[in-house]
């Protein structure tokens, strides 16, 4: 259920969490689809808004809020408005009635405290920001074409308009450069603007290390970055959809437990 967690009261107000598929029975590993703790994909799935309401009991969580990821760029800055009225049947977007559509985005920023932001990934990178003094904090779905389209530039100039200025990000779980093959045109594309993105898989074939690209990005942009980041593909205890086409979905989250200003 929780790979990660790191405490609010450890890391001055700010809570870090990234899931993996093991529900509370063990359940989870192996096998493909949705089995154990998928936080996604809920058109497929009953089960997860008992996961939602799991996790935000664990972690003594309010209001989670998720977007709808298109591996994009946009950024969605979650305001009063957003999060007034919240119900967990909120977190599935439209497809209850009543409830509104999800925002269309690929990153969330807040500086909102007790609101948790939620990226769902099932390959493609969770990374958690947060500015723990200025009380802003973000989270972005960076797979390959987010990532390339500017998705965490992005993220970060918002939350610096925001007040940030000494920003830290966390790396979750995603699929290694030792198993993200791509065409090797591609390949030699994504190498040549991101050197740190080169790769080759165990058999040799041009691959692509994302981590290591994100890593090295964030640090350009001046933020201090850890991975946190076992790879999906391999660890039988993570969704992946590369290795089961349509899996559910791991969560990374960030939040404000308290107001920092």
């Amino acid at each position: 259920m929780l790979r990660f967690v790191i405490d609010p009261g450890a890391n001055h107000g700010v809570g870090v969490a990234f899931t993996d598929r093991v529900d509370a029975s063990g359940q989870g590993r192996g096998g493909a689809g949705f089995e154990g703790f998928n936080l996604g994909r809920a058109d497929e799935d009953p089960t997860v808004l008992e996961h939602v309401d799991s996790l935000r009991s664990r972690l003594g969580l309010g209001p989670v809020m998720v977007c709808h990821q298109v591996h994009g760029n946009e950024v969605w800055r979650v305001r009063p408005d957003d999060v007034e009225g919240w119900i967990p049947q909120r977190y599935l977007g439209n497809r209850v009635e009543g409830q509104p559509k999800l925002p269309i985005a690929d990153a969330m920023v807040t500086d909102l405290p007790g609101v948790a932001l939620a990226i769902r990934v099932a390959d493609c990178m969770p990374i958690m920001l947060a500015d723990p003094k200025a009380g802003v904090v973000g989270a972005a779905h960076a797979g390959r074409v987010g990532f390339l389209a500017g998705v965490l530039p992005a993220t970060v100039k918002i939350m610096c308009d925001m007040g940030a200025t000494e920003l830290l990000a966390w790396l979750g779980p995603h699929i290694c450069g030792r198993c993200y093959e791509v065409p090797a045109e591609m390949a030699e594309q994504v190498w040549a603007k991101y050197p740190a993105t080169r790769a080759v898989t165990r058999q040799g074939a041009p691959a692509l290390d994302l981590g290591a690209g994100a890593l090295a990005q964030l640090e350009s942009l001046g933020v201090a970055a850890v991975g946190l980041d076992p790879c999906t593909f391999e660890g039988d205890d993570f969704f992946s959809h590369r290795r089961d086409h349509g899996a559910g979905r791991l969560a990374g989250l960030v939040w404000n437990a308290h107001d920092a200003h």
